[in-house]
């Protein structure tokens, strides 16, 4: 019985020392013919640099382990950047992944190389999560890709578009504004009807939770065009979408090792199919009450349109581009819309106001300007942005030192080819860390410095629409973000009302805990709680 309880025990020990001997052996074999192949194309291709390799690497894991926090990947890779050069390479798994630092690279990678890079790794997120891949942010370069990245960027996002929903920010913002003031009245009268000597109390918020409900109702009410309360039907809506944007974008074991993926490690994939699911019911009964809303209608047009009557009016029921049907892509359009939407004006609202609070000259600049130039007897409007200079130089330095996504969405090589003399060869992943590429003291003086005036005197003609390599927090060439104008728009409007609303400070006037989440977009690690009282006389919100 013992001898037989011994083996018993030792099969799975044994099985598993000789699987992980067999891998091992299969990737010792990979590495030489990958290397060998490249040596054989960089010589064909006319004796370029070979791309360094990063050290610590362990075996089959790669630079797994060395990602895996606590510190978040973008500074571990910057930190790399500093041993190892302006661009290396890293293994995720069997993954080989080229990382790189300095902006002249990025602008040979998005401009020269723009066509070559044009297409996005796979991954197991994404193949569950946007439909097989048919989220634009996430597809393969195809007709597919240009067709719906011409309907995101010429409908749905165009400025025409834009401009048309821009009641819809501006009601959004008013509304959620009026309800802080509501909560903090009734909290001081709460407070008085204990005692009528106590003066006026600040309210205690979690602004990162209050930039994520103002966020997601922003895009949810320009989606679907229907008004959310906070609860009930909308409360699930909020909650199904933040279950499905906590698991996209999670690297599994089956990105490093696709030959494990039908293990499911860890039951990652079908929390992902399950996220899925539930959140195409959602987006499934949007589309069903527009097409019952287009029926009854009788022909009758609509002043506003929502990006479903958009979608709705571009795609028939019978059209099929590339193997998808028209119900898929325009839920992946939709999908789309919220994945670019949210997470990132989240992210933005939240490190400016953090980087405002540990710097309260810059706080007390950005509330004098909103003074000078709409003064304290109306509320903000978004036709007001254009003259907030100070504002937007704030917002530009908190996407320099905090961009949204560190690491960019990662390109994939189609081809071989050459980045300014290194050799790239084809199925290579490119990671832009903008985290190093934004930081470069060659560019910025003192770069990790808060310093908005910098975009009002020596950077003032650097912008971050693409075109400026040394900071690109949305991207450039034919994948960058196509949600800027709208992103930006959303951004400066929540700060610019929030701000001319109310005084603000943290508890005890402490300093903002500054410590970025581990993950691919850069939440701040810890809540953001504030003490806020209005500022603007209260006959200005009222309804």
């Amino acid at each position: 019985m013992e001898d037989s309880a011994h083996l018993s025990m030792s099969a799975p020990i044994l099985f598993i020392t000789f699987f992980a001997l067999i891998l091992s052996i299969l990737y010792i074999t990979r590495s030489l013919i990958i290397r060998k192949g490249d040596d054989s194309k960089k010589q064909l291709a006319g004796g370029t640099k070979t791309v360094p390799d990063a050290g610590g690497s362990w075996p089959l894991l790669g630079h797994l382990h060395l990602l895996g926090g606590p510190l978040p990947p973008h500074l571990v890779l910057a930190q790399m950047a500093d041993k190892y050069g302006p661009i290396f390479t890293i293994s995720l798994g069997l993954r080989r992944v080229v990382v790189v630092n300095t902006w002249e690279l990025a602008k040979d990678c998005l401009t020269t190389n723009d066509r070559a890079f044009a297409n996005r790794p796979k991954s197991v997120s994404s193949d569950v999560m946007t439909y097989n891949y048919a989220v634009v942010a996430f597809s393969p370069y195809s007709p597919y890709w240009r067709h719906t990245q011409k309907i995101l960027t010429h409908k749905l996002l165009s400025d025409q578009q834009i401009t048309l929903l821009r009641q819809v920010r501006e009601s959004k913002v008013l509304t959620l504004i009026r309800d802080l003031r509501e909560e903090y009245r009734k909290m001081n009268n709460s407070y008085s009807s204990i005692d009528a000597s106590r003066t006026a109390r600040a309210l205690l918020m979690d602004m990162k939770r209050w930039f994520g409900h103002l966020s997601v109702n922003i895009m949810l009410r320009m989606i679907i065009g229907r008004r959310l309360n906070n609860h009930g039907e909308a409360d699930e809506e909020r909650e199904v979408l933040r279950e499905y944007m906590k698991l996209k974008g999670r690297f599994v074991v089956a990105d490093g090792f696709p030959f494990l993926r039908w293990l499911d490690l860890g039951g990652h994939e079908k929390a992902m199919k399950r996220a899925t699911e539930k959140l195409d019911r959602v987006v499934q009964q949007w589309f069903d009450e527009h097409k019952a809303r287009r029926n009854s209608s009788a022909g009758g047009e609509k002043s506003e349109q929502d990006f479903i009557d958009v979608l709705l009016t571009i795609h028939e029921d019978d059209a099929e581009i590339s193997g998808y049907d028209s119900d898929t892509i325009n839920k992946a359009a939709c999908l789309a819309m919220i994945v670019a939407g949210s997470d990132t004006t989240i992210v933005t609202m939240t490190w400016t106001l953090s980087l405002l609070l540990n710097n309260k000259e810059a706080l007390k600049k950005i509330q004098q300007e909103l003074d000078t130039q709409i003064g304290r007897d109306r509320e903000v409007n978004e036709s007001d942005l254009n003259n907030l200079l100070y504002l937007h130089a704030v917002i530009k330095e908190t996407l320099r030192l905090y961009p949204a996504a560190p690491l960019a969405v990662p390109h994939e090589a189609m081809k071989d080819c050459n980045v300014l003399g290194y050799f790239i060869s084809k199925g290579t992943q490119i990671m832009l860390n903008l985290h190093k590429i934004q930081r470069d003291q060659r560019v910025w003086p003192n770069p990790s410095e808060f310093r908005p005036e910098r975009f009002l005197t020596s950077h003032k003609n650097i912008d971050v629409r693409g075109q400026n390599f040394e900071l690109i927090p949305f991207g450039s060439g034919r994948r960058m973000c196509p949600g800027i104008s709208l992103s930006l728009q959303v951004v400066g409007l929540a700060l610019a009302s929030f701000l001319h609303a109310f005084d603000v400070q943290t508890p005890g006037d402490e300093a903002v805990d500054m410590e970025e989440a581990m993950g691919l977009t850069n939440f701040k690690a810890t809540p953001l709680e504030v003490l806020i009282t209005p500022r603007i006389p209260k006959h200005v919100y009222n309804q």
